[in-house]
């Protein structure tokens, strides 16, 4: 499995309810369901306009066929390559 970074550009939805972000998650978890094991959601930074997912997966198409499932686009998919943490530097 590769880590990827799904940038999606979904208005408003810094301002979600916790409601709607339960049930943002629950129509992403049925899509995974339908997708295991070929991607698995780590979790994701919610801000503004954007959230920002991090996710293991096959490959990038595996990204888009939850995308296409969940009906949240993945506007931006970024493989990746290395993880640094302030422990890189010991």
């Amino acid at each position: 499995m590769q880590r990827f970074v799904i940038e999606r550009e979904i208005p408003a939805v810094g301002s979600f309810s916790r409601d709607q972000l339960r049930d943002a998650s629950r129509t992403s978890n049925a899509a995974l369901a339908e997708l295991a094991p070929r991607v698995q959601w780590e979790h994701s930074y919610v801000s503004g306009d954007k959230t920002f997912c991090l996710y293991l997966a096959e490959d990038e198409a595996a990204i888009r066929d939850h995308a296409t499932r969940s009906g949240f686009p993945a506007n931006r998919i970024t493989k990746v390559s290395s993880i640094i943490d302030p422990t890189t530097a010991n």
